[in-house]
């Protein structure tokens, strides 16, 4: 992305997170997390992507609440950011807090000895 791209969904992703956190009144948002927002190159179209820290389980009601909110936010984030239009909000689950948590299970479970004591390798070579 372009500078004025990264700045600006830099403060989308604000603008929504404050949005969700004081203004929505669906208790089904309570607790979402923007964890990211990517805009095209005409700033027309903005991925927004979210997670519930911790409710994996809530993915469909979100998404169903954000589509159901779209244009509530889309007007909000319209009045204030200063583009002649604004983007069009399309919403996806972010899953890379999942990918993680499953990555750090994987690593724990391994049995992986302890390192040879250094000392001894150096005498070796």
């Amino acid at each position: 992305m372009t500078l004025k791209q990264e700045r600006m969904a830099e403060r989308i992703r604000i603008i929504l997170s404050e949005l969700l956190l004081t203004e929505v009144k669906d208790p089904r948002l309570m607790g979402v997390t923007v964890t990211e927002v990517k805009l095209d190159k005409e700033l027309l179209f903005a991925d927004v992507y979210v997670n519930a820290l911790g409710d994996e389980d809530r993915r469909d009601e979100v998404m169903e609440a954000l589509e159901h909110a779209k244009g509530f936010l889309r007007s909000e984030v319209a009045a204030r950011v200063r583009l002649r239009r604004a983007p069009e909000l399309h919403f996806h689950w972010d899953t890379a807090l999942e990918y993680g948590q499953r990555i750090d299970q994987i690593l724990d479970s391994l049995d992986i000895p302890p390192a040879a004591d250094e000392d001894s390798e150096a005498d070796m070579g």
